[in-house]
């Protein structure tokens, strides 16, 4: 028993997939019964499968923002930073995955964002938004990047947006598996080929002569301890969001834990890719930087090898994350509208023109956003600090510190603040202290990440909107 829950089921739940049972195990128990028999079954990952879809989510393309982000801040201070943010991610799953063993009838984040904020619809509308808008920020990061590639590979052989274009269509098509189950194992693919990827990144940038654009310096490479002289705000903030985005996934575990056939299995997923994500984003972004100094640094990093074919080899095993984790944030985004319209109906569960076509339908509009915003935002690492800011203040921080106290408020009682131990005050603390960084992200870093953003407009780093400019690397 892991505690009982802090309010009744929502009342839009109230009437699905588990009759009238109230307590957490009840609930799962009628959800599995009723599901069995159906044509499409969702609560089938084992904890294996769930870590596969973890693996995808979080070794990505945004590894190859580390080299920069230690470039600004020094690479003391920046594996520092490194672990700590993923100490405190992890420690936040793990209060988000005791909350959805107390409400399992929770489809996603924004039933929590409801129940955290006294069942009040605003809350449920205003998390949907930021929801939505966060998987497909994410999905524009991914066509960005798959033009930036398909760009480099070619040697600008069409037009950028012709390329964003391309992009968007085989993501969709890639989207159309209903269940995390079945992409799972495009999941285990993706995750295989990014780490070869960044493995190779940073072997070439040991064994080659020297970076991209390098000009003869006795003092190459500039490799510092601590940021240099002159370092902005602006800069070390956004190297900060840029390093907490990689780490933040917070936003889709809910939705993982939902198609879990044990949930109470997650952690073993949990543990197993923290554990890997601190040993492979230190070591990559740390030799990369040692090899390209402040001077060279590009992101993402793959810029920074002088080598064309070094540089393509390295890019081109990117190109199942280039696609899938884009694809990953998609179906839980169309799983978000498509549950909510089908519930309860035989196109949920069932093969059923109406249901693979209203499907195929939310995946492509989640994509035509997700393209918009590539081609309005033309910048990996502005893009990345600018919706770390927005939304991981809220996903990553906020919502898990509020959960904490609701959770143990309503296992003390009303008494629960003056029967606390020194270790009941010290977690009341931290968990204030994680709901201020979230306030740290909303307020100052998006403030950075505006600036940031306007500064490379005025500067001319970057080309107009749906521009044929090339942006290879």
């Amino acid at each position: 028993m892991v505690g009982p829950r802090i309010a009744p089921v929502l009342p839009h739940l109230a009437a699905y997939d588990f009759g009238d049972a109230d307590s957490g195990s009840d609930i799962l128990g009628k959800q599995i019964e009723l599901e069995a028999g159906n044509d499409i079954q969702y609560k089938t990952c084992s904890w294996q499968k769930t870590a596969a879809l973890l693996f995808s989510e979080y070794i990505c393309l945004a590894i190859m923002s580390f080299p920069y982000s230690y470039a600004v801040l020094g690479l003391v201070p920046g594996i520092i930073l490194t672990a700590v943010v993923a100490a405190l991610v992890l420690y936040t799953s793990l209060v988000l995955w005791e909350f959805c063993l107390r409400h399992p009838e929770v489809r996603d984040v924004c039933d929590i964002g409801q129940m955290l904020f006294w069942g009040k619809k605003w809350a449920w509308y205003f998390t949907a938004v930021m929801f939505i808008l966060n998987n497909t920020f994410i999905q524009g990061l991914h066509v960005l990047v798959s033009a930036k590639y398909l760009n480099t590979i070619t040697n600008h052989s069409q037009c950028t947006v012709v390329f964003a274009v391309i992009a968007t269509i085989i993501c969709w098509f890639c989207s159309l598996p209903r269940t995390f189950s079945a992409l799972s194992k495009l999941g285990t693919a993706s995750a295989f080929f990014t780490f070869i990827s960044v493995l190779l990144a940073a072997i070439f940038a040991g064994i080659e002569a020297h970076p991209q654009g390098y000009n003869p310096d006795p003092n190459y490479p500039i490799v510092t301890a601590i940021p240099i002289k002159g370092t902005t705000f602006v800069a070390g903030m956004n190297a900060f969001l840029n390093i907490s985005y990689t780490f933040i996934g917070q936003i889709t575990l809910p939705s993982f834990i939902a198609e879990m056939k044990d949930p109470r299995d997650f952690p073993k997923a949990l543990w197993a890719v923290t554990i890997a994500e601190i040993i492979l984003f230190s070591l990559v972004g740390g030799i990369v930087y040692g090899y390209t100094g402040n001077q060279y640094n590009t992101s993402p990093a793959f810029g920074s090898l002088g080598n064309e074919v070094f540089k393509k080899v390295s890019f081109s095993f990117m190109i199942p994350t280039l696609i899938f984790l884009g694809v990953l944030y998609a179906s839980v985004s169309a799983r978000f509208v498509f549950f909510r319209v089908f519930e309860g109906t035989r196109h949920k569960t069932q093969h059923t023109v109406v249901g693979w076509a209203s499907w195929g339908g939310i995946l492509a509009a989640t994509w035509l956003g997700a393209f918009i915003i590539a081609e309005v935002i033309p910048f990996f690492s502005d893009l990345l600090s600018l919706m770390s800011s927005l939304f991981d203040s809220f996903f990553g921080f906020i919502f898990w510190g509020v959960a904490y106290i609701r959770m143990r408020r309503v296992d003390g009682g009303v008494n629960w603040l003056h029967e606390k131990s020194i270790y009941g005050y010290t977690m009341l603390a931290l968990n204030i202290v994680i709901i201020l960084i979230g306030v740290l992200f909303l307020g100052a870093g998006t403030y950075t990440s505006v600036q940031s953003i306007i500064d490379s407009y005025d500067q001319g780093l970057v080309g107009g909107i749906f521009t044929c400019k090339n942006n290879g690397i």
